[in-house]
């Protein structure tokens, strides 16, 4: 197929990326962050392009860009495009450049965010005002929302958005984002495309043990930081049970078939040794877990206090939080208390939807090298948000990757950038997918 992609929507894909990597939105938690500057930035664009847009703050700075693009067909359901603008925190002196800079430097632009995930903000720009300068309609509506609050607990955001506004999302059915159709290099010279069409849930956890607080020199049988710690260590070391969900069983056939390897799914851990490296892309979303991140107890080392406070990342496979629940219960025992820190719904979409077939076949069109797989995030996006308007939510940012580029260590890692190469096949692959999607 001739080149449709507008030419200029290239030259703005980049700009804008480094634009937005500039404006420093650091989401520290507990509120502390400022996505304004960012929302007017991309509120201006869409704008510029003649769409509309809507600026919605449930606390003031921390604001949302909700905007719509009638489609050709008013009977079909719209599609909801959604990233977040805001960023976790980067320390400037770990760094090879400024975080903050948005340095392009050989075809690489660098910089929080450039993957997590501003690099979608822009192409999102880019391809809607290429279709302007170029009269496109889509097929169906499309709902654009640029969200604050993703990197903490979205109540600012995607949430607010959910169940304040949930208007301006009528008629949305299905919606794309984060983390997916990126190049997995396999290390034997396949190039694999995973499009995510799941989520695990996410249980934050709160645990409390308390005991008798004294004299750090005396006999204590209850010591909060004991019951604590043993409580801790049991959770680190259980061995959670395998659990196969719809999403993952698609994704072991289809890279079973990619392989020529029998789909042995009664002994996934064989595949998944036989299948090397892209194993990895599954292995996550196996089964629950829950690793303990944070310790709080004490304040002085003689003295033994009163309370321990532990924090716990969990996450949950669709259909496994009753299983995640009576687990904590036991592990926790009876001398701790738990409860949920923040807690969002797992998810599940079908793969075999005209929409899962509509970006594998955009995918393929650019990259024909690539094997399209489904696969599950082990972590979450704003799609659990929007799932409360019942929104099926798929993971979609496409980037064609160099080999040696670890995708998976941008994620709120050190030198997080992007190539400008990676960011011109997105824009021609999300172009493609949203005029037929």
């Amino acid at each position: 197929m001739a080149e449709q992609t507008d030419a200029r929507a290239l030259e703005e894909v980049v700009t804008f990326t480094s634009d937005l990597i500039r404006i420093d939105t650091t989401n520290r938690g507990g509120g502390d962050c400022r996505e304004r500057p960012a929302a007017e930035y991309a509120a201006a664009r869409l704008a510029d392009a003649g769409i509309e847009p809507t600026l919605l703050e449930r606390t003031e700075g921390r604001t949302n860009v909700v905007a719509r693009i009638e489609g050709t067909d008013p009977s079909a359901g719209a599609l909801l495009l959604h990233g977040h603008l805001d960023v976790v925190p980067a320390a400037a002196a770990d760094w090879s450049v400024h975080p903050f800079s948005g340095e392009i430097r050989d075809g690489v632009v660098w910089g929080r965010g450039a993957v997590d995930m501003k690099n979608m903000d822009a192409m999102i720009l880019a391809v809607v005002r290429g279709w302007a300068r170029q009269g496109v309609r889509p097929r169906r509506d499309i709902v654009i929302a640029f969200t604050a609050d993703e990197e903490a607990s979205a109540e600012d955001g995607a949430g607010f958005l959910a169940d304040r506004h949930a208007a301006l999302f009528e008629g949305c059915t299905e919606g794309v984002s984060e983390s997916g159709a990126f190049t997995f290099h396999d290390g034997a010279g396949r190039q694999i495309y995973p499009i995510a069409a799941g989520e695990r849930g996410t249980a934050w956890l709160k645990l409390t043990a308390r005991g008798r607080a004294g004299h750090g020199s005396k006999v204590n049988r209850d010591n909060a930081v004991t019951r604590l710690a043993g409580a801790i260590a049991r959770i680190g070391a259980h061995q959670w049970p395998l659990r196969l969900t719809p999403t993952v069983r698609a994704a072991l056939t289809e890279l079973a078939a990619l392989y020529g390897i029998d789909t042995d799914l009664a002994d996934v851990d064989a595949l998944l040794d036989k299948l090397g490296p892209a194993g990895r892309l599954v292995e996550p979303t196996l089964r629950n877990s829950a690793n303990p991140t944070m310790l709080d107890a004490g304040y002085k080392v003689n003295v033994i206090p009163g309370e321990a406070v532990a924090y716990v990342d969990g996450r949950y496979l669709p259909g496994g939080e009753e299983e995640f629940r009576t687990t904590l219960d036991r592990l926790t025992g009876p001398d701790v208390e738990w409860e949920y820190h923040h807690r969002e719904v797992a998810l599940q979409a079908p793969v075999d939807s005209p929409t899962f077939a509509r970006m594998r076949a955009a995918v393929e069109e650019f990259a024909p090298e690539g094997h399209v797989v489904p696969f599950s995030m082990s972590g979450g996006t704003d799609a659990k948000q929007f799932s409360r308007l019942g929104v099926t939510g798929y993971g979609f940012t496409p980037l064609r990757l160099p080999d040696g580029y670890d995708y998976a260590a941008m994620f709120h890692g050190v030198d997080e950038r992007v190539p400008v190469e990676a960011l011109h096949f997105g824009v021609r692959v999300l172009d493609r997918f949203l005029r037929t999607a």
